[in-house]
């Protein structure tokens, strides 16, 4: 079957952020529910159910929440690729005839702090954070230094960027950070590793979102505005392809891992860059985002910089990131992060994201970039 056979019909969400007394199982329970009600059925429904975590080590056991049917349930975990991998997972069942309706989950409840003094994330000892040295803000200083320093890129598009995810984030209900922070603000605010300051990094936190699938010729069923999935990629490192580099490697590496996941996600889905409408990419920072337009396609490496300063990232341009505030904006629980990109994107598709909504939107984006070293790309349309 092709990609295109296999449709989503209900989307839902806990909104992001903290919530003391709340279990990410429960924050799934209310996502899930919410996403039955968008499709129209009930959870005896679902024949097949994918759930992604970090934290919780068997999040299939939401089904103790929402009703034990005997649904074949599986942990699903590939760092911040999760969300993608479920909903890949949850297609694949209905192409193989395991099931007409799957859903895929992801839920999340990280503490305060850095990802990376967390040992189930690095695997590094307690003294390294305890130190104050935190790999992923390490990571993606050195990166984003790494490709300005190459490109010619101001660190003032750095903070357009992250201003502009948090003015997005105020015209988002669901968004955690929804304080509009100028480009001013983001730049005096402290510069934890350089380029990067405070404002320019997301910070991790709670939440759920799932997305209900179905065969494609059984969607208006269930909805009068089913989205279709066009293309589902998953890519890990090639020999060579050293992360700090990308994505101008010398000619004797090979491309970013989001190079091979994007080039494998347009070739599936039959289209181009220039056929997106409407584009989530991994913003664990600023300097990604910057990053995760030239290797998506959507630009040459240094064109971000008048891209971005003439507004066409924003809502109304010709190239619209991020919309409902990406993790800048939403903060990062790793098991739910991509399904609230496929959340924003249904949304956006559908023609109901309120005063975010990019107007004509047929054809929708999403990228995710984790570990480091693996990537997966998601397309949709109507």
């Amino acid at each position: 079957m092709a990609p295109s056979d296999v449709a989503i019909i209900g989307v839902g969400l806990h909104p992001f952020g903290r919530y003391p007394g709340k279990s990410a199982l429960q924050m799934g329970e209310d996502a899930v529910v919410e996403a039955l009600g968008d499709a129209g059925i009930e959870w005896s429904a679902i024949q097949a159910l994918y759930a992604g975590s970090m934290e919780v080590k068997n999040p299939e056991a939401i089904v103790g929440l929402l009703g034990l049917t005997g649904v074949p349930g599986r942990a699903v975990f590939t760092g911040c690729a999760t969300g993608a991998t479920s909903l890949a997972m949850a297609a694949n069942a209905i192409r193989l005839g395991d099931a007409d309706v799957a859903i895929a989950i992801g839920l999340d409840k990280h503490p305060r702090g850095a990802f990376s003094d967390h040992p189930s994330v690095s695997g590094l000892p307690d003294w390294y954070g305890e130190a104050g040295l935190f790999l992923t803000t390490h990571f993606f200083g050195m990166k984003a230094n790494r490709y300005l320093h190459d490109h010619g890129i101001p660190v003032e598009t750095l903070a357009q960027v992250a201003a502009k995810a948090f003015g997005n984030g105020a015209r988002n209900p669901n968004a955690w950070r929804r304080k509009p922070i100028s480009v001013e603000e983001v730049l005096a605010s402290p510069v934890l590793n350089y380029p990067l300051t405070q404002y320019m990094y997301c910070g991790p936190d709670e939440g759920a979102a799932a997305a209900i699938l179905c065969r494609a010729e059984d969607a208006h069923r269930y909805t009068a505005q089913p989205v279709y999935l066009r293309a589902s990629t998953l890519r890990s490192r090639r020999e060579g392809a050293f992360e700090l580099l990308t994505p101008s490697l010398p000619l004797t590496a090979a491309p970013s891992v989001t190079v091979d996941a994007s080039r494998e996600a347009y070739e599936q889905a039959g289209l181009g860059p220039e056929d997106v409408d409407v584009i989530q990419l991994q913003d664990t920072d600023a300097g990604s985002e910057v990053i995760h337009m030239a290797e998506n396609g959507f630009c040459a490496d240094g064109e971000q910089v008048a891209l971005v300063a003439a507004g066409e990232t924003e809502i109304g341009g010709r190239l619209p990131i991020n919309t409902d505030g990406g993790l800048l904006a939403n903060g990062e629980p790793v098991g739910a992060s991509g399904l609230r990109q496929i959340y924003e994107l249904v949304n956006q598709l559908r023609g109901r994201a309120g005063d975010r909504q990019v107007p004509g939107a047929r054809v929708g984006y999403a990228q995710l970039y984790g570990a480091p070293g693996t990537a997966a790309v998601t397309i949709l349309s109507t």
